[in-house]
């Protein structure tokens, strides 16, 4: 994984291309992403370095979380999201830096990761996208049921992953390959195309998508044995005569 930055998320609107276009973008505020720790091989067995976003009250901070913030002399954040990065990214890197949102460039993709907004709870239909039965001919009161959730005395239970009724929304969700339209390094503001997990306010992770093929890789090509075999025996048979 690459270095990425945490923020929130603003809200959504739309930006015009130069050619008229209407593009629909989701906001994000990765302003004042500081780095609090830096994690060596040495000391930890791997690379990666935590930064934090945003403000909390010093009587919401309890006394671990306000020495750690404290060694590193930064302001206490609300949340603490750490990335893997290579040793020349370390290098860079130190307790109390600020990193800037321009390590996005416009045109890259990106995933966001995100809280989907909770719905409470729901039914199979709204939750798992079942359909009705019938409404009527001898159908009196199971509408809106799942139906049969198992067998009787075999194998006697419900099976774990069954789909039922149950909390909708409120989990961990990461949109891919998102297009950054637009950097405000001003105002530390990232404008994505498309929409992302959460509700306005909640808590974002973006960082270099993963799914990206490289530029100018080439597909592995594989080689059947068999084949080569083939070919080489017939070529040694032309030789022969």
């Amino acid at each position: 994984m690459s270095l990425g930055l945490v923020g929130r998320k603003v809200g959504m609107t739309r930006i015009f291309t130069d050619d008229g276009e209407s593009q629909p973008v989701t906001v994000l505020d990765v302003s004042n992403n500081r780095v609090t720790q830096i994690k060596t091989p040495d000391t930890d067995g791997y690379s990666a370095v935590q930064v934090t976003f945003g403000k909390r009250r010093a009587s919401r901070v309890n006394k671990p979380s306000a020495g750690h913030f404290a060694k590193a002399a930064v302001e206490a954040g609300h949340m603490l999201k750490e990335f893997r990065v290579t040793q020349e990214q370390l290098a860079s890197l130190k307790p109390g830096v600020v990193i800037a949102v321009d390590i996005f460039q416009v045109g890259q993709k990106v995933d966001v990761t995100g809280v989907s907004i909770g719905k409470g709870y729901a039914g199979v239909i709204k939750r798992h996208h079942f359909s009705s039965n019938r409404a009527s001919h001898g159908n009196s009161k199971s509408h809106n049921v799942p139906g049969s959730i198992g067998m009787a005395q075999d194998p006697g239970r419900v099976f774990p992953g069954k789909r039922m009724s149950g909390h909708l929304g409120s989990v961990q969700r990461t949109t891919q390959n998102l297009i950054v339209l637009r950097v405000d390094t001003a105002r530390g503001l990232l404008l994505v195309k498309g929409a992302i997990p959460g509700s306005r306010g909640g808590d974002v992770v973006i960082h270099p998508s993963v799914k990206t093929p490289r530029i100018g890789a080439k597909p592995a090509v594989k080689v059947d044995a068999r084949v080569g075999a083939k070919s080489g025996a017939q070529s040694g048979k032309k030789a022969g005569a």
